[in-house]
């Protein structure tokens, strides 16, 4: 069983291009639709969280370190910490943990 792959290329390359550019040629005016404006005004951030959350898990030895260190981090955010901050606190907590588990 041969495949060629510059056919499977071509179809990821139409597939992602049609998702880029229908919504440009098809909507010319401005969206006034609050429940839509609203709905993609927050879809990269979802889509970062659904990205980000099981990589947060699986990053350590312990799934109890990372989830400390993700409960760590949510609460120094609502906080208002600096992202550097919240980063480097969470990867201590993480090698606490780590160190105190081992």
């Amino acid at each position: 069983m041969s495949h060629n792959v510059y056919i499977y290329i071509l179809i990821m390359f139409g597939v992602t291009y049609l998702i880029r550019v229908l919504p440009l040629t098809l909507i010319r005016k401005e969206i006034r639709n609050q429940t839509i404006r609203s709905f993609l005004y927050y879809v990269p951030y979802v889509t970062l969280a659904v990205m980000t959350f099981p990589a947060i898990l699986d990053a350590t030895a312990s799934t109890w370190s990372a989830l400390a260190a993700l409960l760590v981090a949510i609460v120094l955010a609502w906080l208002g910490k600096s992202l550097f901050t919240v980063a480097v606190i969470s990867c201590g907590v993480v090698f606490l943990l780590e160190l105190a588990l081992v």
